[in-house]
């Protein structure tokens, strides 16, 4: 555990280092900060490295193979509709827990006059997500093309773009970023493969991988379509 935890610092420290270089270097060249909040900040960058290490050990000490095994699982049972139930329920957690989301409706409760309630936006995310990681799963299980969900998602998303308010289009399309974070994208990689692995003749590669590409479609639609119940 403590050599997993060892190679997660380093691959975070790789990562965020040379934007601490540069964020320090402007700190001192042109913003002239006094030393104590350059200590400051170089104090919560580590705290920020150290902190999302922990976070990547855990997820693939613990959570990586829940999902592989749940992946496993729900085809075995033989039961359409516990694959279903349990592939929405996965999807929808998974958002809800995923640390960048939070972020972005706080920052929207910051913003005065958003108009955008952070409470409905998470779970229109979250129900969007459970939906077509529903729908992922049974393409792997009944194997039909992966490009046909990915022109129905974008030909829909065309469709309700010219519909949407500017706020919300705006928050659709950065939620679609955000929510393929440091949860997401592990958890639902593995409930892809741990899906593909059971079924013979596939490929875990070719049927697991894709759905991280369907769930940053589907924030945009799920924000979309509620900018239009709240127009």
């Amino acid at each position: 555990m403590m050599q997993d935890i060892r190679e997660s610092v380093f691959e975070v420290l790789r990562a965020v280092l040379p934007i601490i270089l540069v964020i320090t270097i402007f700190k001192i060249v042109l913003l002239r900060v006094p030393p104590s909040d350059l200590l400051l900040f170089l104090l919560g960058s580590g705290m920020v490295i150290l902190g999302i290490a922990l976070f990547l050990s855990g997820v693939k000490a613990g959570l990586l193979p829940v999902g592989e095994a749940i992946g496993s699982e729900l085809p075995a049972r033989g039961s359409l509709l516990l694959v279903v139930a349990g592939s929405f329920l996965f999807g929808f957690l998974t958002i809800v827990a995923e640390p960048n989301l939070r972020v972005l409706t706080e920052m929207l409760d910051a913003v005065p006059g958003a108009g955008i309630p952070s409470g409905p936006l998470l779970l229109a995310i979250a129900v969007s997500v459970g939906f077509v990681i529903t729908v992922a799963v049974l393409r792997i299980i009944f194997g039909f093309p992966l490009a046909y969900l990915f022109v129905v998602g974008y030909g829909a998303i065309l469709l309700l773009a010219p519909f949407s308010s500017p706020e919300f289009l705006a928050v659709a399309v950065d939620a679609g970023g955000i929510t393929t974070g440091l949860l997401t994208i592990p958890i639902i990689l593995a409930l892809g493969t741990g899906v593909s692995a059971v079924l013979a003749g596939r490929s875990a590669l070719t049927d697991g991988f894709g759905l991280i590409g369907l769930a940053s479609i589907a924030p945009i639609l799920g924000v979309m379509v509620m900018g239009l119940v709240y127009a």
